[in-house]
């Protein structure tokens, strides 16, 4: 605990760190403010349809991801995921068309072009999503409305506020990059999950104690444990690293000698990190897309698909969270664009040769974690379902795993991953002791 404290006032003394540090909090309790400011003319006594309609099911975890902006009808509803969405697209297309591969290619001026494009496709997902959501409102909490105020003539600056909110979420993330520590957008992401926990943990807690054959405090424990072997286990396979020796051959320039260093190529278990399940959850959500108004009720096949513990929605939710993994890390990672870097700067890996040669051997390795990965990123996506079964609670069983666990792992690696550069900057101790950050921090996104 002393050597803990004394680490504190070590990051204290930093003044760069201390302010960035400060400005990080001020940022998030902005964010954390505007989640509970309501859309004009919505009645916040009478959201409890909207509510409870959150409590369970998919859209709770729209819910977790906004912090509770979703079922309090705020301004920040919508929160950050239709930029997500935006940026997943983009990404797609660098891949697939050849005027986005050209601008990725184009350096720092490149990656303007492509924010200004990722930002304008936001603006547009948001005034889809925006109206969607304020129908969606209506059909669960009509009486929420004010009084002399009509749905029709609400739409329109609802939709503005809704769009508006995200937008400033957005650049509230960027501010977090740049001038505060650790990447903003998942660290928005972050704090929205982390706010729901300690109302998770309170029902957790008091549905054990109430129920009569739920096991008390004993199986509250129990869980407890179980999470935090789960959390152990992901940031362990998350830092899982497979080191691939490349070797530059020496040469002379003049009278100097340049090159004949030993590096290593980085092929992380998780290289897709949390995608494979955010394109799966996005597919699993159009079944409760089309079914959702339907006034006759949906057939028992699509049912199950709207149901996250169901056994046909899992089957078919970790076949494309497999699948998914393999796509993603197969556009992100090119061996044969990593073979050719590595003759062009005359490395080679020992015992390959370069070339195809060295081109497959990569695609092998990569091949041989891909396999493990999926299959891990997959039971780890389930977690939340496995916990239900034995009656944990919604809110709470969304902490055992899934884009949220693999997100909060991400996210304090990489945080204290910054912080403790800037500590090792100025000659001070890392965080840790043992067990440090460093080559091995991932970004939510």
């Amino acid at each position: 605990m002393k050597k803990f404290i004394e680490t504190l006032k070590n990051c204290w003394r930093i003044e760069d760190l201390r302010q960035r540090l400060l400005i990080t909090l001020l940022f998030t309790a902005i964010y954390r403010f505007g989640s509970f400011v309501v859309l004009p003319g919505i009645n916040p006594s009478k959201l409890d349809q909207l509510q409870s309609q959150t409590a369970g099911g998919l859209m709770s975890l729209l819910d977790m991801f906004s912090g509770g902006a979703f079922s309090n009808a705020s301004i920040f509803a919508l929160g950050i995921m239709p930029y997500i969405s935006a940026s997943i697209v983009m990404q797609l297309l660098a891949v697939a068309v050849p005027y986005f591969q050209k601008m990725q290619r184009e350096g720092e001026s490149g990656r303007k072009k492509i924010n200004w494009y990722t930002r304008i496709l936001t603006v547009g997902i948001l005034l889809l999503q925006a109206p969607s959501y304020l129908l969606n409102l209506k059909a669960q909490a009509d009486s929420a409305l004010s009084s002399g105020i009509s749905w029709t003539l609400f739409m329109i600056p609802a939709t503005i506020l809704l769009a508006a909110g995200s937008m400033f979420i957005l650049w509230l993330g960027e501010r977090i990059t740049d001038k505060g520590v650790g990447n903003g957008i998942s660290m928005i992401i972050m704090i929205g999950i982390i706010a729901r926990l300690p109302q998770a943990f309170v029902q957790e807690l008091g549905s054990r104690f109430t129920a009569i054959s739920s096991g008390g405090l004993v199986m509250f424990i129990i869980e407890i444990l179980v999470l935090y072997a789960v959390v152990c286990a992901s940031i362990m396979l998350v830092q899982g690293t497979r080191k691939i020796p490349v070797q530059y051959a020496k040469r002379l320039v003049g009278n100097k000698q340049y090159g004949g260093a030993r590096q290593y190529i980085p092929l992380k278990l998780f290289a897709a990190n949390v995608m494979p399940i955010i394109f799966a959850q996005a597919l699993m959500f159009i079944p409760l897309a089309f079914v959702r108004y339907q006034s006759d009720g949906a057939s028992s096949w699509a049912t199950a698909l709207m149901d996250n513990r169901s056994l046909p929605y899992n089957c078919i939710y970790v076949a494309l969270i497999i699948a998914f993994t393999f796509f993603y890390t197969a556009i992100t990672l090119n061996p044969t664009q990593m073979a050719e870097d590595m003759k062009r700067n005359n490395g080679f890996i020992p015992g390959i040769k370069p070339g195809k040669d060295t081109a497959d051997y990569i695609d092998t390795i990569m091949t041989r974690l891909t396999v493990p990965g999926s299959l891990f990123i997959a039971f780890i996506a389930v977690m939340p379902a496995l916990a239900g079964l034995l009656n944990v609670q919604q809110a709470f069983s969304q902490f055992f795993g899934g884009t949220s666990l693999l997100i909060l792992v991400g996210v304090v690696i990489d945080t204290l991953q910054q912080i403790e550069s800037h500590m090792l900057m100025r000659h001070y101790d890392g965080l840790l002791n043992s067990g440090r950050t460093r080559n091995g921090g991932v970004a939510a996104y």
